[in-house]
């Protein structure tokens, strides 16, 4: 099993093997992965498309299987990583970058932001993604993107069969045998905003839920220690929100490194672990001077974002040092303001989803934004589903610090056999589970058998093979 397989789905490492072509690839381009799976990366097989929509080459049509190996037209590694961390064309211009107009537009904007009403900024905004709004973006899809759960699906499967084996254990996703989780998380844009987060904490909590609060450091409100003491003590969390919220942490690598310098202070300051950058700008490449337990600046899909791209995950991620929670839903004021949609219908769609994927849905609903009543009313009517999710019982719904730090035990966790069964071992092993991936009518599929199962030798060999 290669180390992209192991590191995602905590399975034995002697399951088979993945190889990249050897000779190396021919393209490097967009390329389809089976009928549904958009991938990019170098291509052996060729027929690389440089735009998503154009992509024709199957590279599974390319895939050799034999003596125990499964031989790829492509680095599997390379083409889910160039997705998790926005490596191919189309993610958008790292925030600082560009044309030097779209750069001083963008610093005359946020000049001006604080000074502007909610009813002018939509209307500027909505010209810039207006030709956006009537079509579907076609990568990452939207309202939801699970491309690259499917692809390791379909890259467990073509191991499995390399190996010869029906059905393999591997460390479930979350804990408890929960089948995914809800993390709900509040921005903080303005001093109304924070005013109105003791009626939001009322709020989560009539449905069941605590959340987390991203916090502007400076200048856009006073930040009272009494404030963040309040919200401790109800049992919410507290995160670092960018710096100033000026649009300019990005601007360049010298004023980022300076920026996250005092970012990270108020984090040690405010015990934050976790960080979000304003209107979710973001350079990767310069994410390892944040010194956070957790990220969550990477939306799956930034549909109607400044910033184009998306990691095309639900599941969360190792970003370097840091766990990445990826944005999985429609935030409130595109939403509201963009897309003029007072509904959850968006929301339901990316609910089920996530649910159908095993992944987390990370809600970002500013407290800003649902103190006019039409907006409240929608939150309200969300809380009301999130409810009856919760009384299911199949959903965690967990602060997202919860979420980085098991996120981190199970990737410490091993899965070894004993002689007589499976044992998960490592801290937070009492609340992990074993499942089993299966290969059902040539498909896979996952098997979370119930708490206490005895869970016997599950290297099955194929009935074909």
């Amino acid at each position: 099993m290669t180390g992209l397989l192991q590191e995602h789905f905590r399975c034995p490492d002697d399951m088979g093997v993945l190889r990249p072509p050897a000779g190396g690839a021919s393209e490097t381009g967009f390329f389809r992965f089976g009928p549904d799976i958009t991938l990019f990366g170098g291509l052996a097989s060729g027929g690389a498309a440089q735009r998503p929509e154009d992509a024709r080459a199957d590279a599974l049509t390319a895939v050799a299987i034999g003596d125990g190996e499964c031989r790829l037209p492509f680095d599997p590694a390379e083409a889910i990583n160039n997705l998790l961390f926005e490596r191919y064309p189309g993610a958008g211009e790292p925030a600082g970058t560009g044309p030097i107009w779209k750069r001083a537009a963008a610093q005359a904007y946020y000049t001006l932001r604080p000074m502007l009403p909610v009813g002018i900024r939509k209307h500027l905004q909505r010209s810039v993604v207006g030709h956006k709004r009537n079509a579907a973006p076609s990568f990452p899809a939207w309202p939801i993107d699970t491309t690259v759960e499917r692809a390791l699906d379909t890259l467990l499967l073509l191991a499995m069969r390399a190996r010869g084996v029906d059905r393999i254990p591997f460390i479930w996703f979350w804990p408890d045998g929960y089948s995914s989780a809800v993390a709900m998380t509040h921005d903080v844009e303005t001093a109304a905003g924070r005013d109105f987060t003791p009626t939001l904490m009322d709020l989560d909590e009539r449905y069941g839920m605590k959340g987390a609060f991203e916090i502007i450091p400076e200048h856009r409100y006073d930040v009272p220690e009494v404030w963040l003491a309040n919200i401790r003590d109800r049992g919410f969390e507290i995160n670092v929100h960018d710096l100033n919220h000026d649009g300019r942490l990005f601007s360049s690598r010298d004023e980022f490194l300076r920026r996250a310098e005092r970012i990270n202070a108020y984090g040690r300051e405010w015990g934050a672990q976790g960080f979000r950058s304003a209107v979710l700008y973001r350079n990767l490449d310069w994410f390892g001077a944040l010194r956070f337990d957790y990220d969550m600046s990477l939306p799956n899909g930034a549909h109607f974002h400044p910033q184009a791209g998306g990691c095309c995950a639900v599941r969360p991620y190792f970003l370097g040092d840091m766990v990445e929670i990826p944005g999985t839903a429609a935030q409130d004021y595109i939403l509201f303001h963009i897309l003029g949609d007072y509904s959850t219908q968006v929301w339901e769609q990316q609910l089920a989803a996530t649910a159908a994927a095993h992944g987390v849905m990370c809600f970002s609903i500013h407290p800003d934004y649902i103190i006019e009543q039409r907006a409240r009313d929608i939150f309200q009517r969300l809380g009301e589903i999130l409810l009856a999710e919760r009384r299911q019982g199949q959903r965690w719904f967990a602060l997202p610090r919860e979420i980085s730090h098991w996120w981190r035990q199970r990737r410490a966790m091993t899965l070894r056999h004993d002689g007589a069964a499976w044992r998960i071992a490592g801290d937070g092993a009492e609340r992990a589970r074993i499942a089993y991936a299966e290969i059902h009518d040539d498909r896979l599929r996952y098997v979370l058998p119930t708490a206490g199962a005895t869970h016997q030798p599950a290297l099955t060999a194929r009935q074909n093979s």
